[in-house]
C-alpha cells in the first residue's frame, strides 16, 4: 500500500469516475440489466450452458477401470504416493513402535474419523486399543493440517495444465452446517438452515481443490472466515480472487479485502436493493442513465484522517497478531461513530460501488462468479458422501475432537480429489478420449466425482 493517503485516494477516484462513466455509457443498450425509476436494478438470469456430453461417459470409464474401489483405497493409495503420515510424529519423548505399524494404524484411524464412523468400525484386522492409541499419541489438529497441505501441493504438481489449464489464483468461500448434540457449546441455532449445530467453512479453488477448512458458530462471521482462509491457507497456491455469497460480503469486508490485497467477487442476492456511491459531491448529476441507483458521495477526507489505522487493523490481521474475527467485531454497527469504522464503511462503499459497475456491465464476470460458487456448492455435496456415519452429525462434546473429525473428512476428500485427477490424466492419455472431447466437456471436467467409490466394509462389533 502506498505510504501517502493522497496518492491512493486519487487512484481510487479515477477508477471510480471510469467505472461509473463506462457503466453509464452502456446501461442504455445493455439488454440483460435494466434500472427501474424506483431505483430498482432487474437483472435477467444467467443462460444455462451447454450440457457436457461425455464426462457421464468418462464416469463410466473410471468404474469399468477401477470397479469397487472403497474410501480406504482412495486414502491409502493417495498416501503411498504422497507419504503425507510423514507429517505424523508421537506427542512423546520417543517411538517404540516401527513406522509400518505406525502408517497402517495412523491410516485405519484418519480413515475412521474422517468417515465418522469411528475407529472402532473402522479397525480391519488391528485392535481396537492400537488405534486408540494411534490417534491419541500421533494425531493432532497441526499434524493433520499438515498432512492436508502436504497433498494438496502435490495436487497442484502432478495437474497436467493441458488437461486442467493453467494454476488459477481465484477460489471460493462457503460453509455448510453440520449436526451436533445440543451439549456442545459451539453448538446453535441456524437461522437460515434451520436446526442445531456448527459450520464448517471451506475454501475450494477453481478446479475443487479445498485449500483450507475452518470450524465455525452459526451466528460467527463469515466476512471473517473467509479473510482467515485467505490470508493463512499455508498451501503453494497464491490467492488473488476470492468468490462468496451475499453472507460472506460487506463494505467492511470490501476494504479490508482492498487492503489486504486481494479481489472480492461476492453474488449478491438482493441485487435489487444495490445503490452506488457518488465519487464526490454534486458529481452525482454526471451520469444520468444511473440516477435513480445513486446515493450520497463519498467522505475521502475520512478516508485520508484514517488511513494509518486502517493500515494497522489490516495488518494485525495478516500477522495474526489479532484474530480476523475480533478485529471485525469492533466494526458493526455497535460501533457507529467509531471513527475508523466510519472510515472503513466509505472505502468499502468506493470499492463496492466499483465492483458493482463491473457486475452490472459484464456478463462474463457474473457467470465467473457463479461458475466458482458451484465448484464449491458441488464440493459440499460430496461431504455427505465421505462423512456418512452417525448421519453426519459431529458427535463429540470436545472442541477439539470436533475440530479434528472436520479435519480428517477434509484430508479425506482431498485424497479423492488426488486419486481422481490421476485416474482421469490416465483416461485421457488415451487419444481415443481426448479426441472425443467437446469444449463443453473440457469445461465440466472435475475430479470430484464418486460413482466408482464405494464404502467398504466396516466392523459390527
Amino acid at each position: 500500500m502506498p505510504l501517502d493517503p493522497v496518492q491512493l485516494i486519487q487512484g481510487l477516484q479515477a477508477e471510480m469516475v471510469g467505472a461509473l462513466t463506462e457503466l453509464n455509457e452502456t446501461i442504455k443498450t445493455n439488454d440483460q440489466v435494466k434500472i427501474t425509476a424506483t431505483g430498482k436494478i432487474k437483472l435477467t438470469p444467467l443462460k444455462p450452458q451447454v450440457t457436457p456430453a461425455n464426462l457421464d461417459k468418462l464416469g463410466d470409464e473410471l468404474e469399468q477401470r477401477w470397479p469397487q474401489t472403497t474410501i480406504l483405497d482412495v486414502f491409502k493409495e493417495a498416501e503411498l504416493r504422497t507419504g503425507f503420515t510423514d507429517e505424523f510424529s508421537s506427542v512423546g519423548t520417543r517411538e517404540v513402535l516401527d513406522r509400518a505399524t505406525v502408517r497402517k494404524r495412523l491410516i485405519l484411524s484418519l480413515h475412521g474419523i474422517g468417515t465418522n464412523a469411528g475407529i472402532k468400525r473402522a479397525r480391519a484386522d488391528e485392535k481396537y486399543a492400537d488405534l486408540k492409541y494411534i490417534t491419541r499419541r500421533y494425531v493432532t489438529r497441526d499434524a493433520v493440517r499438515n498432512a492436508i497441505r502436504r497433498l494438496v501441493n502435490e495436487i497442484f504438481k502432478v495437474r497436467q495444465t493441458n488437461i486442467w489449464g493453467e494454476g488459477t489464483t481465484s477460489c471460493a468461500a462457503d460453509s455448510k452446517k453440520f449436526g451436533s448434540w445440543d451439549q456442545n457449546l459451539m453448538t446453535e441455532w441456524h437461522s437460515r438452515y434451520g436446526g442445531r449445530g456448527v459450520m464448517i467453512y471451506w475454501h475450494v479453488e477453481r478446479k475443487s481443490t479445498c485449500i483450507y477448512s475452518q470450524l465455525k458458530r452459526c451466528s460467527s462471521s463469515e466476512v471473517a472466515a473467509m479473510i482467515e482462509g485467505v490470508l493463512h491457507h499455508c498451501t503453494a497456491m497464491s490467492v488473488d480472487k476470492a468468490y462468496t455469497d451475499s453472507h460472506g460480503q460487506s463494505e467492511v469486508a470490501f476494504a479490508f479485502s482492498f487492503l489486504l490485497g486481494f479481489e472480492l467477487l461476492p453474488r449478491l442476492k438482493g441485487i435489487r436493493k444495490e445503490k452506488l456511491n457518488s465519487p464526490g459531491i454534486g458529481k452525482a448529476g454526471d451520469y444520468p442513465n444511473l440516477q435513480p441507483i445513486m446515493t450520497t458521495a463519498i467522505n475521502w477526507q475520512l478516508i485520508k484522517e484514517q488511513y494509518d489505522e486502517m493500515v494497522k487493523c489490516a495488518v494485525a490481521i495478516k500477522t495474526r497478531t489479532a484474530d480476523a474475527e475480533a478485529i471485525l467485531r469492533r466494526f458493526t454497527r455497535d460501533n457507529l461513530s467509531h471513527p475508523t469504522y466510519k472510515a472503513f464503511l466509505e472505502l468499502g462503499r468506493a470499492l463496492k460501488t466499483i465492483f458493482l459497475c463491473r457486475y452490472l456491465r459484464s456478463e462474463s464476470l457474473r457467470r465467473e462468479i457463479h461458475e466458482g460458487l458451484n465448484v464449491i456448492e458441488n464440493w459440499n455435496s460430496v461431504n455427505s458422501f465421505i462423512h456418512f456415519g452417525q448421519q453426519s452429525k459431529i458427535i463429540s462434546n470436545n472442541l477439539e475432537d470436533q475440530e479434528l473429525s472436520m479435519l480428517c473428512l477434509h484430508l479425506l476428500q482431498v485424497s479423492l480429489i488426488y486419486i481422481n485427477t490421476l485416474m482421469l490424466q490416465e483416461v485421457l492419455s488415451d487419444s481415443s478420449w481426448s479426441d472425443r472431447m467437446t469444449p463443453e466437456d473440457w469445461r465440466g471436467l472435475n475430479p470430484l466425482g464418486y460413482a466408482h467409490v464405494t464404502y467398504g466394509q466396516f466392523s459390527c462389533v
